[in-house]
């Protein structure tokens, strides 16, 4: 299995930014990536909806024989994580308790905001990911308050590839600014987050951005070397990219992800 690629789903092209993140933590390894872009928006669907998506997802990568599955998809690690591991051959791991232990540990004032969609918002796994870290380790002394808040346009605007920066800065700053004005730590609590992370940074400077897309990487990284799964050096990586709408704009943003790098796009 150390030759077999590493499996990331996402809606849309937003895991992506996963994708790149296990790149540059594992340079060697070969990458399969599926984007969902016919049922993106995730975060407005039903949970029965998000199950059946996230399992057809699964089901594909694991049909290209890749040795674990990363879910890039904070809705669907909220709605589906338990019951995709419970049903794969293969590992699979989420992106909101990597994300909430970097916000535990980056926090200085105890008080930590969360972003996200609506389903993620709605099902609060990021805040009973961060009690659940803060009950079992050494951060019980500190006294955590998670805020989390819906963003729901952030999402369209990555995939439509929105360019008016003062919208956005406008959008950014009506979501995020009574979170911004309690809080000192806010995690990007959806993996299209860090691609407008540029225009939060500047509206909100003072505050620590969490992109849960390097911490997931750091943590598929830190599994496959404890479980000796990781591919050896021989110059022989791929990135494989598959969505059910290949379109211009997933074509565009891909290319911007990994501009140096040759993307085979693929339909499933």
């Amino acid at each position: 299995m150390n030759n077999a690629a590493i499996g990331i789903f996402d809606s849309g092209v937003g895991g992506l930014t996963v994708a790149k993140a296990v790149r540059a933590e594992l340079p060697d390894e070969s990458i399969i990536y599926f984007g969902d872009s016919i049922h993106l928006p995730y975060g407005n669907k039903s949970p029965s909806a998000i199950l059946q998506y996230s399992f057809a997802n699964m089901r594909f990568l694991c049909s290209l024989g890749v040795k674990i599955v990363i879910v890039a998809c904070n809705t669907s690690t909220a709605v589906a994580l338990t019951k995709l591991q419970a049903a794969s051959s293969v590992p699979v791991i989420g992106v909101i308790n990597p994300g909430a232990q970097a916000a535990v540990t980056a926090t200085k004032n105890g008080k930590i905001g969360i972003v996200g969609t609506s389903r993620t918002v709605l099902s609060r796994a990021y805040t009973k990911s961060i009690q659940t870290i803060c009950r079992g380790s050494n951060f019980n002394e500190k006294k955590i308050v998670v805020y989390e808040k819906a963003c729901p346009l952030f999402v369209p605007i990555v995939e439509e590839n929105f360019k008016n920066k003062k919208i956005i800065e406008q959008i950014v700053y009506e979501y995020m600014r009574e979170l911004a004005s309690k809080t000192d730590t806010i995690v990007l609590g959806c993996t299209h987050y860090p691609l407008i992370r540029p225009v939060i940074s500047r509206v909100f400077p003072r505050i620590r951005l969490i992109d849960s897309a390097r911490s997931t990487a750091s943590a598929a990284a830190s599994f496959l070397r404890q479980n000796n799964l990781t591919k050896k050096k021989d110059g022989n990586t791929k990135l494989h990219i598959y969505t059910n709408d290949i379109n211009e704009v997933f074509k565009k943003i891909s290319h911007r992800l990994f501009p140096r790098k040759k993307i085979l796009f693929k339909e499933p």
